[in-house]
């Protein structure tokens, strides 16, 4: 009896207790170990495809500080999405690729010169690993050090950027600044600009530095269908890796950010935009900028865990289904999720 009583508990928390790392099973959204859709909480990525990474820094913001708690934000928001193939998609992309959720970077703020480096560290341990890394933010300085980690790895890529802002503003030395790090980033060669592009800025910059930019006027203007024909012409089949700020959404649509810009996009035109990636030679991607103390009834990190799925889902469109979840996987009743 006691056996029979304990049965349903043995395939609960699936962040620990998941037996195959392949195919989606239903678990309560209000409960459990909350990683990154109920994938398996480790530091050993042995035959891991893609690994979920937080990176919870916020000290070079500009505006509002609190970007350090997204990562444990976004993870809790997508348990709720965890119960079933992604919307919008024909597959199950955890049917395609072993997905782990690796937990945090982990440094040292009171040394704040190190911190980009002890992030580049860590990317780097997962690209020599083989594995495909999904950052979760964090402000958005962070992805230069990830994309360090990348050019190291791959040399120069193309980058695929959404945001309100262009963070390429011009300065004479190295900022650890959310605004800057694109700038460097093309000025270092971590990636190539002429096979780049920026999507929905409603900021002023005068200088593009060589990036192609669709500026939210421009994205209105021509129609979301020019802007996915456009970038896949910029970018064709380099290797990509695109950089998500969830301030690239409107407001009213994620007012859980540092520095929101009116004028912006709906989650629905923006996960239109992120299915256009679908085929592209994705080797790395991010979702940063989610402030959850300013956020209400959690719509931004909703809406950053859903297009972190579809982030993972335009990955895992250029692999085959490898496997179904084992009965070990499967819960002993479904009924509530």
């Amino acid at each position: 009896m006691t056996a029979e009583i304990l049965a349903p508990y043995q395939t609960a928390d699936l962040a620990f207790t998941r037996g195959s790392p392949y195919g989606t099973v239903a678990e309560a959204t209000y409960a459990g170990a909350l990683s990154f859709m109920r994938r398996r909480y480790t530091k050993d990525v042995a035959g891991a495809d893609v690994a979920v990474v937080g990176i919870p820094y916020d000290l070079a913001v500009s505006n509002r500080p609190g970007a350090r708690f997204g990562p444990r934000a976004i993870r809790a928001a997508s348990a709720q999405l965890a119960w079933g193939r992604p919307w919008g998609w024909n597959f199950d992309p955890f049917e395609r690729l072993h997905v782990v959720d690796y937990g945090d970077c982990t440094f040292d703020p009171g040394n704040p010169l190190t911190v980009p480096l002890q992030i580049e560290a860590a990317i780097a341990c997962l690209l020599d690993a083989g594995v495909t890394p999904l950052c979760l933010g964090g402000d958005h300085f962070t992805t230069f050090p990830v994309l360090r980690a990348h050019a190291a790895h791959r040399g120069p890529l193309s980058l695929i950027h959404f945001d309100a802002h262009s963070d390429t503003w011009r300065e004479d030395g190295q900022r650890i600044d959310h605004g800057t790090m694109f700038y460097h980033a093309a000025r270092l060669g971590l990636v190539n600009p002429a096979r780049s592009v920026q999507i929905g800025m409603r900021a002023v910059n005068e200088e593009a530095h060589g990036y192609t930019v669709l500026d939210a006027d421009w994205v209105r203007e021509h129609g979301f269908d020019a802007v996915i024909a456009r970038l896949r012409d910029v970018v064709g089949t380099r290797q990509v890796y695109v950089s998500f700020d969830i301030d690239f959404l409107d407001p009213a649509a994620a007012p859980g950010t540092g520095t929101p810009v009116i004028g912006g996009f709906t989650t629905q035109e923006a996960r239109r935009l992120v299915r256009g990636l679908a085929g592209l030679d994705i080797v790395g991607m991010d979702m940063m900028e989610v402030a959850p103390a300013y956020d209400v009834s959690e719509i931004t990190a909703l809406a950053a865990a859903s297009l972190a799925v579809d982030l993972l889902c335009a990955h895992a469109s250029r692999f085959p289904t490898r496997a179904q979840p084992t009965s070990r996987d499967q819960p002993a009743h479904q009924e509530e999720i």
